[in-house]
């Protein structure tokens, strides 16, 4: 991988943290509000775990293979 390369990854690593973030703060929000939307709860779930999915990715991509 060049140096390129994994400096968009890493850029997009901290989009991708930051939404993930974001995320966990807008479901918190909406979950202590009366008259909640639960199936926009449940969408923001979702895409919270599609994003840690990724986000996960991403980091073992980063990380170097060790052979021990």
């Amino acid at each position: 991988m060049t140096q390129e390369e994994e400096r968009e990854l890493r850029a997009l690593l901290a989009r991708l943290q930051q939404e993930h973030r974001d995320l966990d703060a807008a479901i918190l929000a909406l979950e202590g509000a009366p008259g909640k939307d639960i199936l926009q709860v449940q969408r923001l779930k979702k895409r919270k775990l599609q994003l840690r999915d990724r986000i996960i990715s991403i980091e073992d991509h980063l990380t170097p293979d060790i052979i021990a």
